[in-house]
């Protein structure tokens, strides 16, 4: 989470050394100053707000994927078909190896 913040925070300083480029003006002068923290700031938090919004969508996913896999494993035992597998197997399991095979 601190990486992502402190990412967009540096790129909220790199908007305005680019702006400042742009306008050909000096990079570090008495009025400057004040406003270094205020484009940091505005970049951090959106870091701090992309995270949140990553989060959500990880636990969405993650609750999405074990109501299909629980879907799959009650229809798996109503139809006595093969397992879906645990959440180490994956959602399709090796058939297990028969030594009459080869």
């Amino acid at each position: 989470m601190v990486s992502k913040i402190l990412f967009w925070s540096g790129f909220g300083l790199a908007v305005r050394f680019w702006q400042l480029g742009i306008e050909m003006r000096p990079f570090f002068q008495k009025e400057n100053w004040l406003i270094y923290p205020i484009y940091g700031g505005l970049g951090a938090s959106f870091g701090y707000w992309l995270q949140g919004v990553e989060n959500k969508q990880m636990r969405i996913l993650n609750e999405t994927r074990e109501r299909l896999l629980e879907k799959r494993r009650r229809r798996a035992e109503r139809e006595g078909g093969v397992s879906p597998g645990t959440k180490e197997e994956g959602l399709f399991p090796a058939a297990p190896q028969n030594a009459n095979h080869a």
